[in-house]
């Protein structure tokens, strides 16, 4: 029986998953993967693409599509409880729990980002900041840029948010905010908003951190999903410096964590050849002495702290670890992603015409409630 799977069109996304499939495939196990757009990755229903492809790399929210679609296998159908316990007392953050809906685990954590800060370390005239006030300064003296295309505008206000700790559904689920956080973090986001360089507000944040290494018109970009490959430099780029986020009172990091997980589709026939190479890419081995040398993010905690991994990437690991161990899970109900689609298109609009927070978190708070099914899980 062979295999195919789908995973995202960046190095970060199939480099490491081409490689171990080409190992596996001189083994006898005939697994091949294509890849995807971010663009698609971000957004693409899962159901359509379960219906394609026996192992699918997604991304959290898409969860409770998937389960609502049941087009999934949960991981304690294919996994002992050993294993699985493993590997969550070995992930990094909530990266394996983020994949955690009904009662039930539907995702391997093979991959483990959030948003960090990022900045030209060559080009700053100052330290970066530390703080969420300080970088309204920060960004009267130097070029600042938000990233704000696709879903990454409502991220944007959930990390501030978070930071201001007000994050998003963590208490009542029926709430998308609960209290002052996110008024203040908008205000903020909508000063920093009308201070920002805007030549890049269209790009992803693999575009913004390519436009970084290479022009730099920004110097600096306080909440972008993090990519190692940028770390360092290569083919005439620049190297980016990756740090915490600024945080907000009480020292708060606020950020939304992203990173991939890799499913199971629930046609496929699984082998017991398939099993032992999901459960390889898991492996401490693995996770530390291979996947950060071809040019991935493991989801291991001990990769994120060696010394060796961070000596190759330009300390990438250790300069934002504290960020990922802090960032928030997003809400995975089903409808979620439309959600996401829908409030960052708001939040583009509501920060050109620098409308009131108070018109901001209401206007959010009805878009939540028509997409997400009544009592359902956060």
């Amino acid at each position: 029986m062979s295999y195919t799977g789908l995973t995202w069109d960046h190095p970060r996304g199939y480099v490491a998953l081409e490689k171990a499939a080409e190992q596996a495939r001189a083994e006898g196990l005939p697994l091949q993967w294509k890849r995807q757009p971010l663009e698609g990755f971000e957004s693409h229903p899962i159901e359509d693409l379960a219906d394609q492809y026996d192992l699918i790399v997604l991304d959290h929210p898409h969860i409770g599509d998937a389960v609502a679609a049941d087009c999934l296998q949960p991981l304690e159908s294919l996994f002992d409880a050993p294993a699985l316990q493993a590997w969550k007392e070995q992930s990094i953050g909530n990266t394996f729990e983020s994949y955690l809906y009904g009662g039930k685990h539907w995702a391997l954590p093979l991959d483990a980002a959030s948003q960090v800060a990022a900045y030209r370390e060559d080009r700053l005239e100052e330290p970066p900041p530390a703080t969420w006030e300080a970088t309204i300064e920060f960004a009267r003296r130097q070029p600042v840029s938000l990233s704000l295309a696709g879903p990454h505008a409502i991220l944007t206000l959930f990390s501030m948010s978070a930071a201001y700790g007000d994050a998003p559904a963590a208490g009542d689920p029926e709430r998308l905010f609960e209290g002052k956080g996110a008024g203040a973090a908008w205000e903020l986001m909508r000063q920093l908003y009308a201070l920002s360089y805007r030549g890049w507000a269209e790009r992803n944040p693999i575009a913004i951190l390519e436009a970084l290494a290479r022009d730099a018109q920004a110097v600096y970009c306080p909440l972008v999903y993090g990519y190692v490959n940028y770390s360092v430099a290569k083919d005439q780029r620049h190297a980016i410096h990756f740090a915490d986020v600024p945080a907000g009172p009480a020292g708060r990091l606020g950020s939304v964590l992203g990173g991939t997980g890799l499913a199971v589709s629930r046609h496929t026939k699984v082998s017991d050849a398939l099993l032992a190479h999901l459960a390889g890419l898991l492996s401490p081995t693995t996770q530390r002495d291979f996947i950060p040398f071809a040019e991935g993010q493991p989801s291991a905690r001990l990769a994120w702290s060696d010394a060796n991994v961070n000596k190759a990437w330009g300390g990438f690991f250790a300069q934002t670890k504290r960020t990922l161990e802090q960032a928030i899970v997003r809400p995975r109900h089903p409808r979620y992603v439309p959600f996401q689609t829908a409030a960052s298109a708001f939040v583009r609009q509501a920060l050109a015409e620098s409308l009131g927070a108070t018109e901001v978190v209401n206007a959010l708070q009805s878009l939540y409630e028509r997409h997400r099914p009544a009592n359902s899980e956060v």
